[in-house]
């Protein structure tokens, strides 16, 4: 039973019995001690305070306490202060550990019980100190049978405590005390995997957490390293024995002039793109996550020679080839194949920079040159290819064709339809005498009505000259040796194509060019003269050859007529009567030769009476006395 005054309202009931369900009853109550009110309810209490049998700590952030279980205590709050920090945690039973705690440090520890009515006290407060903090480990490997471990230093701490083993549990566990902050194992196994455990301890001895890290020595380098080089793909091919723990295997071939690597987790790694004429050193170096190994010692690969260049061919004389090339690096000999368009091959071996052979006239040869040492043959170079001069005929026959033309036939020889190196000049030569050269026509004259002289120039030695006229009315020739020739008998009114040839004994010139030459028109071959009256006369001819024009004339003592027509006929007026007249013509060609003809003379009429008298007989007859004169000239 309990009172209150009238402003309290939360009031405490002591002492209760722990853990133990009490009715409360709270009644209102005036001054009088009248109750006004009331009201009533079931409540458990909390469990009994526990007491802390011991706490201690294990790790660096935590610790464990232990105590008597409390009767209906269905959970316990544990609490570590720090200062005016702590840190809380509800546990179920004992031990109990609360952990989030910092490292070497002193805390107040106290639980409380708890159950649905609420929390016990708290019990008596203990003190307990958390273990140093684990040192944190790095480590590495240097070489292939030892690691060195290293860590930073740790609060409180006065020595460290580190062991190392194997992790697959094979062999002996190594421990050592320290108060450095590193530490060195040695005669470890290459390539294993160790297992390193470490711990810090304060002045009173007791150990801190552990670290525990797992390292692997770094490989051995390997061993038994072969090398094989592929010469047509100038690539390398290098094996070796494996090493224990490796991973991954680098390999490296290195001359003055470039480095090539290869990495690969097999026991074997391919090298390509290797350089001709060059001396590599390769070796391997193994790895793993600890480090690599000592580079194995160097394996030295000499590579095939270069393919030699400033390749030059010389054929000094028919029949011998001579092949000479520059030196090359790593060259021990040297191969020269020669092989012609024939399918047939030769070689040459030797140590020198030449080689010579022997050719046939109209071959095209191909040349290739590869030098040789230990490794194998030079790659492919360049191939070149020579064509000798074309054989010479054996067979020549010349046939003569025309004056400046000979036809020269023989049989074909090998290579002459190539004509890459040129002409053959060794070929014997073989004279051939042509035909005279064309006459050239200098001059033609007319000698006579049908006789012409032929002049040219004579440029041939022993040469007979034809001279022939050509023209509609046939063919006239005259021949001689000399440098000129008259044709005669020629027709009149014709045109003729004057050219002359020169002939030998090897046969003739072309004909020289041709010179028109044209003969007077011809006199026509009858003329009649018809006198129409007194004084006028018509004179009428057949046609002369080659004439055009015609020009008739009657002339005597007293005058002349004259005609100029286009026609085979003509009037002459002002003839004189009784009178002997000589009658010519003259027929023009239309060139403007002429050619004077003359026919028989011709007599003109009587003339008739001079006067004329007349009587008038009658009245109508008319007496006249007239006097006709006639008087003319040449143009009447």
């Amino acid at each position: 039973m309990a009172h209150f005054s009238d402003v309290t309202l939360i009031g405490i009931l002591t002492p209760l019995t722990p853990n133990t369900i009490h009715t409360v009853e709270v009644e209102a109550i005036d001054e009088n001690g009248i109750i006004l009110a009331e009201a009533q309810t079931m409540q458990l209490t909390a469990p009994e305070m526990p007491i802390i049998d011991q706490a201690y700590s294990k790790l660096s952030n935590s610790i464990t306490v232990e105590w008597t279980a409390v009767p209906g205590a269905t959970s316990y709050l544990l609490t570590a202060q720090d200062g005016e920090s702590f840190i809380e945690t509800i546990i179920t039973n004992s031990p109990g550990t609360v952990t989030g705690l910092k490292a070497a440090t002193l805390y107040k520890i106290t639980i409380r019980s708890i159950n649905s009515g609420g929390k016990s006290q708290p019990s008596p407060s203990r003190k307990a100190k958390t273990v140093l903090a684990a040192p944190v480990l790095s480590a590495s490997s240097p070489s292939y049978d030892s690691i060195v471990v290293s860590w930073g230093a740790v609060h409180m701490a006065v020595g460290f405590s580190v062991s190392i083993m194997r992790s697959d549990g094979l062999g002996n566990m190594v421990k050592e005390n320290t108060t450095n902050t590193s530490l060195v194992f040695t005669s470890l196994d290459s390539g294993t995997l160790y297992t390193i455990k470490a711990h810090a301890w304060n002045v009173n001895g007791i150990p801190g957490d552990d670290f525990i890290y797992n390292q692997r020595t770094s490989p051995q380098a390997p061993a038994d390293v072969q090398v094989v080089f592929d010469s047509g793909a100038l690539k390398a091919i290098i094996s070796w024995t494996p090493t224990e723990g490796t991973l991954n295997y680098s390999v490296t071939a290195s001359n003055r002039a470039s480095k090539l690597n290869c990495v690969t987790s097999s026991t074997s790694c391919s090298i390509a793109s290797l350089h001709c004429g060059s001396v590599y050193s390769i070796c391997v170096i193994a790895s793993n996550h600890a480090g690599s190994s000592k580079p194995t010692d160097s394996v030295s690969l000499k590579t095939v020679p270069c393919a030699p260049g400033s390749i030059t061919i010389e054929e000094e004389d028919p029949g011998n080839l001579s092949v000479s090339w520059s030196n090359v690096d790593l060259g021990e000999y040297y191969v020269v194949f020669v092989k012609s368009d024939d399918g047939l091959e030769v070689h040459c071996n030797t140590s020198h920079t030449q080689c010579h052979f022997q050719s046939d006239c109209g071959f095209m040869y191909f040349i290739s040159v590869f030098a040789y040492n230990k490794a194998g043959q030079s790659p492919s170079g360049e191939v070149l290819n020579y064509t000798t001069a074309p054989c010479c005929p054996s067979d020549i026959h010349p046939v003569f064709v025309s004056s400046d033309t000979i036809e020269i036939v023989w049989s074909p020889v090998r290579g002459a339809e190539i004509e890459i190196r040129g002409s053959n000049t060794s070929c014997a030569s073989k004279c051939v005498l042509t035909a005279p050269c064309s006459p050239e026509i200098t001059n033609i004259s007319k000698d006579a009505l049908s006789i012409i002289s032929v002049y040219w120039q004579s440029n041939n030695d022993e040469a007979t000259y034809i001279v022939t006229a050509r023209g509609e009315a046939g063919l006239w020739h005259c021949t001689s040796s000399g440098n000129s020739c008259s044709i005669t008998n020629l027709p009149c009114g014709s045109v003729f194509f004057v050219s002359v040839v020169a002939s030998t004994t090897v046969g003739q010139s072309l004909p020289s060019y041709s010179i028109p030459f044209e003969t007077a028109p011809c006199c026509p071959n009858d003329l009649t003269l018809t006198q129409l009256t007194q004084s006028v006369t018509n004179i009428s001819w057949s046609a002369g050859t080659g004439a055009q024009t015609y020009v008739t004339v009657l002339e005597s003592p007293k005058g002349w007529a004259r005609c100029h027509t286009l026609q085979n006929q003509c009037l002459l007026g002002c003839i004189t009567c009784g009178t002997n007249y000589t009658v010519s013509l003259k027929a023009i060609s239309e060139t403007g030769l002429t050619s004077d003809c003359t026919y028989q003379g011709y007599s003109s009429s009587a003339c008739c009476p001079f006067g004329v008298k007349l009587y008038r007989l009658g009245n109508n007859d008319i007496l006249s006395d007239m006097l006709w004169k006639f008087r003319w000239n040449g143009d009447l």
